[in-house]
């Protein structure tokens, strides 16, 4: 007769395997083979990935600490560019005053944080303008009528059109004897002067993309269960309280997608004003600029300035990502246990 032990002996039979560790052990060796597999897998895309994303960023990076070709000030002869020049072009872009005596004439160094400002300045207004107006066309759209199908169609058609298309038909709007002044009686030169233009550029923005905005807050919408609101009727809440206390916070994830994303594509905006004004009159954005850059031959200069507007737009989406973390993640940490 054999006696079991608590260390799990088995007396006369030797040291038996306690139960609950070979599952634990297979499981482990799976874990681990599933692993592999996966890495197997999506080496081929982190591979490309690598090589049609990594490289040119790395590269970029590396090229904006050399020289342009160009005129050496020092000795009056042309250098083919390349040689190691440190921060100097990052320092050109930042530290570059516009209108002092040094700035070199033809150069656009001078008109960095006049770019940015007017950057930011459209990047708040449209997005702002866009969510409010997004909102109301997603609440119009979220309820049942006759013809519902139709109006979202119409409310999309302006996000469908090409943006280069989309500035074509507003510089036929904004044009000095064009539909806009010919309805409003005035005279405006709309992308001829500073302010106008700017309002130009705002205007067609924010008839173009609203609709996003629009279409990514009706998928928040559609996900609240009326009874929520029937049950608020009835405990006697307003629509507004309705609307503050139940749409709102039930919305705001999607509602803070849209805003992300939205805000980004304003930072990055290029074919906008580049079509619509030229970047002339106080609308040249940082992607303009960079641009710019470049059809000027100016590469290395153009990655420093490329490189400096990612870290921008960069730390922006961070900030924004950082302010909707929980909402956007939409887990909620575990409590902890109790002890």
């Amino acid at each position: 007769m054999t006696t079991a032990t608590p260390a799990g002996q088995v007396e006369g039979l030797g040291t038996v395997r306690s139960p609950d560790k070979a599952p634990k052990r297979g499981r482990s060796k799976r874990t681990a083979g599933e692993g592999r597999l996966a890495f197997i897998l999506i080496a081929p895309t982190i591979a490309l990935l690598g090589v049609v994303v990594g490289y040119p960023i790395v590269k970029a990076i590396y090229q904006s600490f050399l020289t342009d070709q160009g005129l050496d000030k020092a000795t009056g002869f042309f250098n083919q560019g390349g040689m190691w020049t440190g921060v100097t072009n990052y320092k050109y872009w930042l530290l570059e005053k516009c209108g002092s005596s040094h700035c070199p004439p033809g150069t656009f160094g001078a008109q960095f944080w006049a770019s940015v400002g007017f950057t930011l300045f459209v990047a708040v207004v449209t997005v702002t303008l866009e969510t409010i107006i997004g909102m109301i066309f997603a609440l119009m759209m979220n309820r049942a009528f006759k013809g519902r199908g139709l109006i979202r169609a119409v409310i999309l058609i302006p996000w469908a059109i090409p943006t280069a298309v989309t500035a074509k038909l507003w510089s036929v709007v904004f044009d000095p004897q064009g539909i806009l002044n010919h309805v409003i009686g005035a005279h405006y030169q709309w992308t001829s002067q500073t302010w106008p233009a700017r309002f130009a550029i705002i205007i067609a923005d924010t008839w173009k993309t609203t609709p996003f905005i629009a279409l990514l807050i009706l998928a928040g919408l559609q996900g609240i269960s009326h009874d929520l609101y029937e049950s608020a009727r009835i405990d006697g809440a307003t629509a507004w309280q309705r609307f503050t206390k139940i749409t709102l916070p039930l919305v705001k994830p999607a509602l803070a997608v849209a805003v992300i994303f939205r805000a980004l594509d304003a930072l990055r905006m290029y074919d906008l004003p580049a079509i619509l004004t030229g970047g002339a009159n106080g609308t040249t954005t940082m992607s303009i600029l960079v641009v710019r850059q470049l059809q000027a031959t100016n590469t290395n200069s153009a990655s420093a300035l490329s490189t400096i507007t990612f870290i921008f737009i960069f730390a922006i989406s961070l900030a924004l990502v950082k302010l909707f973390n929980a909402n956007i993640v939409g887990a909620q940490k575990p409590a902890k246990e109790e002890k």
